[in-house]
């Protein structure tokens, strides 16, 4: 299993990796930079490389995290400029730490036609590959519908990629907070939204899973996380979830509260006593 969790950069991309292999994960995510802002990092790329070498010695998985200002929706022609700089900012950072990609949320636009809208994310991720040639991908990652119902569906994420002029550098991070909170699963075991993320051929291309509970019911269309085993879905599913054979191998990344113990420790542990179960 790689089982894994968010860990700070403070110190250095090299130090996050070790800070990750310190409490037992086998992936971890990160900000490449500031997570409140767009503007480009000049980075340390020796710090970079020293953290993909770590990793490749330690077998350790990573992804970063665009920062949260990230609107591959936006109607704003300068926003977008700058938002696909900050993206192949973050695409390059990746790529010299090692990592698989980089995760960007699916899109908000709260126009009257919601068509402008995947317009807007398909053009800015075409000015984003066209101008990319590393091997890090961008992760699209599936929305709680807390701020708009557009990217809550596997639908939406199949045809966004498939309309896109290089697909092969776009797959897919899987968030299970927002899978519930969106309402398209109910926290089952067996749940038929898998049956969809395979028919659409989402499945194929999931590269990373945020592994969080939900601090609200299926369907509340609220993203706040809840460390794993203490929200509303069942122990059953997560665990469900965590043996999906296709998933297997990839980084599932825990989003969640430390409930004051200051890592994710124990909730890494209890990701492999669920993944031993039979």
């Amino acid at each position: 299993m790689r089982q894994g969790c968010h860990v700070s950069t403070r110190g250095g991309y090299r130090a996050a990796a070790v800070k990750a292999q310190a409490v037992g994960a086998r992936s971890y995510q990160y900000f490449p930079k500031n997570p409140r802002s767009l503007s480009v990092k000049p980075f340390d790329r020796a710090d970079a490389e020293r953290c993909s070498a770590y990793c490749a010695q330690h077998d350790l998985l990573s992804i970063a995290h665009t920062p949260y200002p990230t609107n591959l929706a936006t109607a704003d022609l300068a926003q977008r400029s700058r938002t696909v700089d900050s993206l192949l900012n973050d695409l390059e950072i990746a790529e010299t730490c090692g990592s698989l990609g980089v995760v960007v949320h699916f899109g908000i636009y709260k126009g009257p036609d919601p068509l402008v809208g995947y317009r807007n994310i398909i053009a800015c991720l075409d000015e984003v590959t066209a101008r990319w040639s590393g091997k890090a991908k961008l992760l699209i990652e599936n929305q709680a519908g807390d701020h708009a119902p557009m990217g809550t569906t596997f639908e939406e994420l199949a045809t966004i990629r498939s309309l896109c002029q290089k697909p092969e550098s776009i797959a897919y991070c899987l968030d299970s907070c927002h899978l519930f909170a969106s309402g398209v699963w109910n926290g089952d075991a067996g749940a038929q939204w898998l049956e969809t993320a395979r028919s659409t051929g989402v499945l194929d291309h999931i590269a990373a899973v945020h592994f969080n509970d939900c601090m609200y019911p299926s369907g509340s269309r609220k993203d706040r996380h809840a460390a794993i085993g203490q929200g509303e879905i069942s122990s059953e599913g997560l665990q469900w979830l965590l043996r999906v054979p296709e998933l297997n191998g990839i980084p599932f990344v825990l989003e969640t509260p430390t409930n004051g113990v200051g890592t994710h420790q124990l909730q890494l542990q209890l990701m492999l006593e669920w993944g031993a179960l039979n």
